[in-house]
């Protein structure tokens, strides 16, 4: 007895480990080492100690017995692999082997077969849409044609010519698939595997649609009328719900989503709900005020400039902007002015322009509260 590796040692647990950390212990490494799973040599003999050591940790007697003699106390005791009784607290045997292997016949988990045959989904599909800025703000409706793979209407999606049928598997019988039994150290098992001649189908088609080649769909491209609400921007997405591809087994089908792009303006920017427009004034319109006309999403509005206006200024037109996509209202348009100084004028305006400047002085005053030099004082501390 004194050449076996201590039992917690084995598990890797701490001698103080709780029940639940010795089973979780337990089950990675007979995940680990399984023999059906882990083909190396030792791999049926480590799976051994591993099972002998969660079958005396997991019991509190022989736990206590080991923990006061060693492997003395539980001499009597080593794992019983007949019947599966030494997985106590376990949930039964075919409870790791459903687990860790996804079943090996009848009780230990659904057939390959049958999951195959299931109802699926189809797959989502996704189509990108370009639109204007106009149609985004204000909402449009667009005819996209989308390809998508359909039940073969030449043969209804069985995948036969019409007019003949398709045939058991001889392979599998029909079942889809395959079973040989493996012998272990714990027993028998029975090997499930899909039947390589039928692909898990159960049936082999002797004779294959000619429009569809037995692959029982077709690609068919279909025109489909969108809906895009007012407000929407690049990166939004509309679902189009069962417009995606066909399901497998009558399964439902997949969802379309259409993800729209919008074009750039050539003088209009979006930022969120508002609308940003810069127009340009020259400098009698800043200077003394005026009444523009400036365009909108709407159309032409007229906007009031006061007199001394300065470059830069934002002026705003509420509930100008664009639509809020999931509220009412709209957002606003900014309209921000930019003076433009002249640079190629007559004599004309030449001498107005001088004129003015005779008028208005030549005196250069610094901004802000204080002046240039103050401000280098109280910096260096002067």
């Amino acid at each position: 007895m004194s050449s076996k590796r201590d039992y917690y040692e084995t598990l890797n647990v701490s001698r103080n480990a709780t029940k639940d950390e010795i089973r979780k212990a337990f089950r990675k490494l007979a995940r680990q080492y399984h023999p059906d799973v882990n083909k190396s040599p030792e791999a049926e003999s480590k799976f051994k100690e591993i099972n002998e050591a969660y079958e005396v940790l997991s019991d509190d007697e022989k736990r206590a017995r080991y923990d006061r003699f060693g492997h003395a106390g539980v001499s009597n005791g080593p794992a019983d692999f007949s019947g599966f009784g030494g997985f106590g607290g376990f949930g039964g045997f075919d409870d790791i082997l459903n687990e860790f292997f996804g079943g090996f016949g009848t009780g230990f988990g659904a057939s390959a077969s049958a999951a195959r045959r299931a109802p699926r989904r189809g797959a989502d599909l996704r189509y990108d849409l370009k639109i204007s800025f106009e149609e985004a703000v204000f909402g449009c409706e667009k005819d996209i044609e989308v390809s998508r793979r359909e039940t073969c209407p030449h043969c209804k999606g069985v995948g036969a010519e019409p007019g003949t049928s398709p045939v058991r598997c001889n392979q599998c019988n029909g079942t889809g698939e395959v079973r040989r039994v493996q012998q272990s150290f714990i027993g028998s098992f029975v090997n499930v595997t899909t039947c390589p001649k039928c692909q898990g189908e159960g049936e082999i088609i002797t004779t294959p649609c000619q429009q569809c080649r037995g692959e029982k769909k077709v690609r068919m491209s279909r025109t489909i009328k969108v809906k895009i609400p007012a407000g929407v921007d690049s990166g939004t997405q509309i679902r189009l719900a069962g417009e995606g591809e066909t399901g497998v087994n009558n399964g439902p089908p997949g969802n379309l989503y259409v993800v729209l792009d919008v074009k750039p303006h050539p003088y209009f920017v979006r930022q969120d709900n508002d609308i940003v427009l810069e127009v340009t004034l020259n400098i009698a319109q800043a200077a003394l005020g005026d009444e523009i006309v400036v365009p909108t999403l709407d159309g032409e509005e007229k906007l009031s400039i006061p007199a001394g206006t300065q470059s830069g200024e934002e002026f705003v037109l509420k509930g100008r902007g664009v639509p809020y996509l999931r509220r009412n209202g709209r957002g606003d348009q900014r309209v921000i002015v930019r003076v433009v100084t002249p640079t190629s004028l007559n004599e004309y305006q030449k001498s107005l322009l001088r004129e003015l400047g005779a008028t208005l002085g030549k005196e250069i005053i610094p901004q802000g509260n204080k002046g240039f030099f103050e401000k280098v004082k109280d910096a260096f501390g002067v």
